[in-house]
């Protein structure tokens, strides 16, 4: 998921969504109070379709280029774009503004993407006796061969007691970014296990201090280093229940490395989006752990570390010693189709095109395809580039190691760690000393959100 700040693909792009946004999802959307559903073939109740009715997507700022993509390849479908802040950094903008069409019995909009990978636990549930707002996926709506092409494994998030609920726009798999010819300077091995990684960085403390292995200064760290430990500090393990246990040898041996990195300042509390990086680091980022799209938003970027063609490698996720490599997943975005649209038939040609048409998914965005077809496609493009000085098949590879047990659940992983952790660690503390307080955060947020902690 290659990813520039002008064309991000997950979450970071703020937008406004004023009383004018809110009056247009309201004039054009509005479904009809709840009673005029009847049951409908797709698995849920549906209000009397018009095949002729405009439909109102709801986009982040980014997410433009999809909408004006479709309007293109799609000249007879009335569409109306509104934009938002797609529930960027938790901010949970989504749920909330449903929720009060929800009270108002009217207004949703038919489509909506969010830059979160957790919307799907509450968007696929009633509450307060009212519908749930997404629209079962797999049961028609969206043809079977469709939903079967995503890489495996990338619409769990979007699965909610066996049935899909939204499409993924792009993956972010975690990977080991490294410049090459910074390695061959030095005289250093790529490491091929954490254990090598953090010997690595403790040499590169020694003997090149001021360059850096990786960076903890983002809410997404645990998703980086965390997640691909197999640490099981978001076990979502049904729609209302979590398993959180930071106390495990997998959260534990995390914690003991980036304790020992930070501390000698080679992987530092510093976010990879702000000023003070750009001017610390640029042309001293050896090695990065992260996502797919730190290709575009951070090395290949002349806004940040500019990385020179020829330069920029990728090697796929590390393991543990002695077990399979696994990895996180920072990112990515999802569709979701309203259950209330007047136009079911033009809302769900909208989410297909946005997520597997070649038009937008090859041609014009800027990460990793969730789509397996145009993923191939979009690859073998970057690759053409020449930018690159390796490969990128440990990309598709790794979009097939996000490891499974690191669930989505209602709650923000990356809002809570914000709150609890990057401030302690930037005070100094131990990340070791801090899990157990982590684990606090996590069971007191998910038990607001209602659920059952083990």
């Amino acid at each position: 998921m290659f990813r520039s700040r002008q064309a991000a693909p997950g979450r970071l792009r703020m937008a406004r969504l004023g009383g004018a946004a809110i009056t247009i999802a309201l004039a054009l959307s509005g479904c009809g109070q709840s009673g005029e559903a009847s049951a409908g073939s797709y698995g849920f109740p549906q209000v009397a379709q018009d095949d002729n009715a405009g439909i109102t997507v709801w986009v982040d700022a980014d997410r433009a280029a999809a909408v004006d993509a479709f309007k293109k390849a799609n000249p007879g479908v009335k569409i109306e774009s509104v934009t938002y802040d797609g529930s960027a950094n938790g901010s949970n903008s989504f749920r909330t503004k449903m929720q009060l069409f929800d009270r108002a019995g009217s207004g949703w909009p038919d489509v909506v993407f969010s830059t979160q990978n957790n919307d799907a636990a509450w968007a696929s549930q009633s509450t307060n006796g009212k519908q749930a707002f997404a629209a079962m996926l797999d049961q028609g709506l969206v043809a079977k061969e469709t939903l079967t092409n995503f890489t495996a494994g990338a619409l769990n998030p979007c699965t909610v007691g066996g049935k899909v609920y939204c499409l993924r726009n792009d993956l972010a798999q975690v990977v080991l970014w490294y410049d090459r010819a910074l390695l061959q300077q030095f005289g250093y091995a790529l490491p091929t296990t954490w254990e090598e990684y953090q010997a690595l960085g403790e040499r590169v403390a020694r003997e090149h201090p001021g360059y850096i292995v990786g960076t903890v200064g983002d809410a997404w760290t645990p998703e980086v280093f965390f997640w691909g430990s197999k640490c099981r500090a978001n076990g979502i393990t049904g729609p209302k229940s979590v398993t959180v246990d930071t106390g495990s040898t997998e959260c534990k041996r995390a914690a003991a490395m980036l304790d020992v990195l930070i501390k000698n300042g080679t992987t530092p509390s510093v976010s990879v989006f702000t000023p003070e990086f750009v001017k610390t680091y640029a042309g001293k980022v050896l090695m990065a752990p992260g996502p797919a799209w730190f290709s575009g938003a951070i090395f290949n970027n002349p806004q940040s570390l500019n990385v020179a063609k020829g330069e920029l490698g990728v090697a796929a996720p590390l393991p543990w010693r002695g077990e399979e490599a696994v990895t996180g997943n920072v990112g990515g975005g999802t569709w979701f189709i309203s259950s209330h649209s007047k136009n079911l038939k033009a809302a769900a040609k909208f989410a297909e095109f946005v997520t597997t048409a070649d038009d937008y998914q090859v041609n014009l965005a800027p990460g990793y395809p969730a789509y397996a077809p145009a993923a191939d496609k979009w690859i073998k493009k970057q690759e053409s580039s020449g930018y690159y000085a390796t490969d990128l098949q440990p990309l598709i590879k790794a979009g097939t190691q996000i490891w499974s047990g690191w669930g989505s659940g209602i709650f923000s992983q990356e809002a809570i760690w914000a709150k609890t952790v990057t401030p302690a660690i930037a005070g100094g503390k131990s990340l070791v000393g801090l899990l157990p307080e982590w684990q606090t955060a996590i069971k007191n947020q998910a038990q607001v959100d209602g659920y059952t902690v083990t």
